[in-house]
């Protein structure tokens, strides 16, 4: 429901987001199309945040402290720990600047480490922070469908749920998981086991394409078998008709398995397929194919093709 129908509209808080690539701008988006007040925009890429912020109708600084100052909450959607950590840095420009009685809601895929570091650097700072955690793609942003999965202080969550419920199909898709770091490590399993569903997705298919099956026929009958899943679902057409348009990348594929992986170490636990699936990932990366979406992992597998076609 838009924030505009609801009664208590003018609690609703301003907004900022950092990381405008292709989540994070749909997300702000679609908090903007549902009537929340998005004051700021910023992202490295300059360029990019200038035009999000004309289409929108917001400020676009120049600096971190600048998105800090013009909103109450303020959303990071970044790429990796070392992203992560740079924005909320302890010295030097910062979303830290200034950041007492300010709320971050965290959306990157990193370490779990990170996001409690992040928690800790922001209480110091006499913020809060949640992590979100999405279990969704670039469509779901816009269409305000994402699954997320959220950790932290409880009493936080909370107080930001209705503007959580705007991008989780009105909250039906959002869930609490617990304490700072819990998000994130349930999201390294999600992805850990999605990679190795999508690794061995490309073998069957590559193996069938290899004994001249008529993939359509592998594919209805992998559908009402054992070996249906949903990557099935949204990576198997791409894989035969090789379209690799980018909605989860390669190179996330190999990050997020290796964060998974130093979950696993940690543990002293041996995963062997999520290895391999890493492997497959970091294959697809040096060849040059990091860009691609993870079906891309299809041209390491099915005759003909080879790591150097794209």
């Amino acid at each position: 429901m838009p924030v505009s129908s609801r009664d208590d509209q003018t609690k609703a808080p301003s907004l900022a987001f950092v990381g405008v690539g292709r989540m994070g701008a749909n997300m702000a988006r679609r908090l903007h199309a549902q009537g929340f007040a998005i004051t700021a925009v910023y992202d490295s890429h300059r360029a990019g945040a200038e035009a999000l912020a004309a289409e929108i109708g917001c400020a676009a600084p120049a600096t971190l402290a600048e998105v800090t100052a013009a909103a109450e909450v303020i959303f990071t959607v970044v790429t990796d720990d070392a992203a992560q950590l740079a924005v909320f840095a302890e010295s030097g420009d910062s979303l830290l600047l200034g950041a007492a009685g300010k709320t971050f809601v965290n959306c990157a895929t990193v370490s779990p480490s990170t996001h409690r570091e992040i928690e800790k650097r922001c209480g110091q700072a006499g913020a809060h922070s949640l992590e979100a955690c999405m279990a969704s793609s670039i469509p779901q942003a816009l269409q305000g469908t994402l699954y997320l999965m959220v950790g932290g202080r409880r009493e936080v969550f909370e107080e930001l749920r209705d503007v959580l419920i705007p991008l989780s199909d009105e909250g039906k898709l959002l869930r609490y998981i617990g304490s700072s770091g819990q998000a994130a490590e349930v999201k390294a399993l999600v992805n850990m086991v999605m990679n190795i569903n999508t690794a061995g997705l490309a073998e069957g298919l590559g193996l069938a394409s290899a004994l001249g099956l008529d993939p359509a026929m592998v594919q209805e009958v992998f559908s009402q078998t054992g070996a249906n899943s949903r990557v099935l679902a949204t990576d198997g057409d791409d894989m035969i008709q090789r379209e690799h348009s980018c909605f989860f990348s390669a190179a996330h594929a190999a990050k997020d398995s290796g964060i998974a992986l130093a979950l696993a170490r940690a543990q002293g636990l041996d995963l062997p397929l999520a290895a391999a699936a890493k492997a497959q990932y970091d294959r697809m990366v040096a060849a040059g194919l990091g860009d691609l979406d993870k079906s891309g992992v299809a041209e390491l597998t099915f005759p003909g093709r080879g790591s150097a076609q794209k």
